[in-house]
């Protein structure tokens, strides 16, 4: 978005950061090149949000922090490497927004939000629950952040929902797994029956006044608005109902947000990091409008 590069946190309100890792990859790697093209494409953004009606630079101060470090193959050791990096911005008091990068790295951010803020509530939108307990017998991997998240009680889980659920799973009650961990869900199936309207009071009306962290996978969005990422599922939202949503959440209490799972090779004609740049966008609009409301 054409924001200062520099790696500060003195009177900055958000910071744009990369997290170039897919070390918790299952099935296409690549994601780590996910943070270079969603900022490429971000260019093309500009200054005013007409829907949300602010002009986001106006009223916030931000850089484009560059990326935290990561150890190419070596996922436990990356998570060490994200926490000690993005850890002074978030003791900062500045909203981190993420750029992955795959799933996984969730786990090491919200273990920096939850010491500067203890458990926060969690709103997910993904295809997957990214619940399971292990994948190929190791605990860590994009499909399993969220089930180490809440063992690890970085969570407001009874706050926390899980949105647009979908495709073949491993077993008849795989949905069962994030419902036990104590996550509302809500698969698209229901999605589309509810409408967006509906989905998001059910959000506003889970997470309440908590502090919350957002998550936003995009094969959440169908593969025919976001082809470009590792673990596609027919049957998604369009890109415009997925911005309607997240713009649906303006008055809820953030201090963090990530996109994940852009996978550049697969992204033909860029369209799935230029979801991803806008969805980034909206972040930043709705901290905008929060400050504006106050002001």
């Amino acid at each position: 978005m054409r924001l200062p590069h520099k790696q500060t946190t003195k009177d900055i309100d958000f910071a744009i950061i990369g997290v170039p890792s897919d070390a918790g990859a299952s099935f296409r790697t690549g994601q780590r090149e996910g943070p270079a093209a969603i900022r490429k494409v971000s260019a093309l953004l500009r200054h005013h949000n007409p829907i949300l009606n602010v002009s986001p630079f106006e009223h916030l101060s931000g850089v484009d922090y560059g990326d935290l470090s990561v150890i190419p193959g070596y996922i436990e050791d990356s998570f060490k490497e994200i926490e000690k990096d993005l850890l002074p911005v978030v003791e900062a008091g500045v909203v981190p927004i993420l750029l992955g990068g795959d799933h996984a790295i969730t786990l090491p951010e919200l273990r920096v939000v939850a010491k500067k803020h203890g458990p926060i509530a969690l709103v997910h939108f993904d295809a997957h629950s990214d619940t399971s307990d292990e994948y190929f017998g190791k605990p860590y991997n994009h499909g399993t952040p969220f089930a180490r998240a809440v063992e690890e009680n970085l969570l407001l889980v009874n706050h926390s929902i899980q949105v647009g659920l979908r495709g073949s799973t491993y077993s008849e009650n795989h949905l069962e797994i994030p419902k036990k961990l104590g996550f509302e869900i809500i698969t698209m199936a229901e999605l589309q029956e509810m409408g967006v309207e509906k989905l998001i009071q059910r959000i506003q009306k889970r997470i309440g006044d908590k502090k919350v962290f957002l998550s936003f996978d995009v094969d959440f969005v169908d593969p025919a608005f976001a082809p470009g990422t590792g673990t596609p599922e027919v049957g998604g939202v369009t890109s415009g109902e997925a911005i309607t949503i997240i713009r649906g959440l303006k008055d809820l209490n953030f201090v963090g947000f990530d996109i994940v799972e852009v996978l550049p090779a697969l992204d033909p004609s860029e369209i799935t990091a230029l979801l991803a740049s806008n969805i980034a966008y909206e972040f930043i609009s709705i901290l905008a409008y929060q400050k504006n409301q106050v002001v």
